[in-house]
């Protein structure tokens, strides 16, 4: 198959074209400074003429708290960009396989949230994202996926992981909210499940949820990391009121599916992948 991959030198970008190169497709692979999705017309260009098969749009505005000060930047990028990517994959015939994020609900459930549970973004960049499902879903009606994921980690950028190992070597003590509950998710499996997705002879049209199996609070996810890195560092739970944000988090945004979607493995265990990568990187 030929994938056309948007926004691939980010986290998940780069393990997806890993992973879709690593099971015999052909990837064309587009980085953020290569193809500006919130430019229509580049990115009909990009697409045009390609021959893909999928074109799976991994670009996004990721900065939760920026969303607050500049909406129409992550709508611009999030919506109105998911959907420049949609229209033009539906002009070659491609089917649109969007990521998307828990952060479409409220968070007021306390049980896991499927497919058809109403959505309620409580942040800018959450309602940046519902507003990318309905651009994809509008230009693409009956060829494209949305997969919700949530909390993404991964050795390829950033990520929650990496920033508590460096604060946990510079720091005796971490403070670190523990009534936000969600799935971390390893990019690395998530990515496999969307070459999955990607490659069935039908995928699922509409949204699935693809996330981290398990469930934790931040403070649990950063007091297991700090367990398995061996640093010497005491993480202590908080409340969100102790350390307020610009944007509001749900409170609870764990994803189940009721769908046939891929199960991924438990956190820990993308958690246990990540470390052996980052270390294997640090000892070269």
């Amino acid at each position: 198959m030929q994938f056309v991959i948007t926004g691939a030198a980010g986290m998940l970008g780069q393990d997806l074209t890993a992973a879709a190169r690593g099971a015999g497709h052909d990837v064309l692979a587009f980085a953020r400074a290569e193809l500006d999705i919130a430019d229509a017309t580049a990115v009909t260009a990009a697409i045009r003429g390609t021959g893909a098969d999928v074109v799976v749009n991994c670009a996004a505005w990721t900065d939760v708290d920026g969303a607050e000060r500049d909406e129409e930047g992550a709508l611009s990028v999030n919506g109105t960009g998911a959907g420049n990517v949609a229209r033009a994959a539906a002009a070659c015939n491609a089917w649109t396989l969007h990521i998307s994020s828990d952060y479409v609900f409220d968070g007021a459930k306390r049980s896991p949230y499927v497919e058809s549970d109403a959505v309620g973004p409580v942040s800018s960049y959450g309602r940046s994202k519902l507003a990318g499902e309905r651009e994809v879903a509008a230009e693409a009606p009956e060829r494209h996926t949305i997969v919700r994921s949530s909390w993404l980690f991964g050795a390829g950028g950033p990520c929650f992981p990496a920033t508590i190992l460096r604060l946990a070597a510079e720091r005796d003590e971490l403070n670190v909210v523990d009534d936000q509950i969600g799935c971390p998710t390893f990019t690395g499996h998530l990515a496999q499940a969307l070459v999955e997705l990607a490659t069935r002879p039908a995928p699922p049209v509409g949204s699935v949820h693809v996330a981290g199996g398990g469930s934790c609070s931040w403070y649990e996810f950063a007091r297991e990391i700090v367990a398995v890195s061996g640093v010497s560092c005491e993480v202590r739970p908080c409340t969100t009121a102790e350390m307020p944000r610009p944007a509001t988090r749900p409170a609870y945004s764990v994803l189940r599916s009721e769908c046939d979607a891929p199960v991924l493995p438990d956190w820990q265990r993308g958690l246990a992948e990540y470390m052996a990568l980052t270390r294997a990187v640090s000892a070269r």
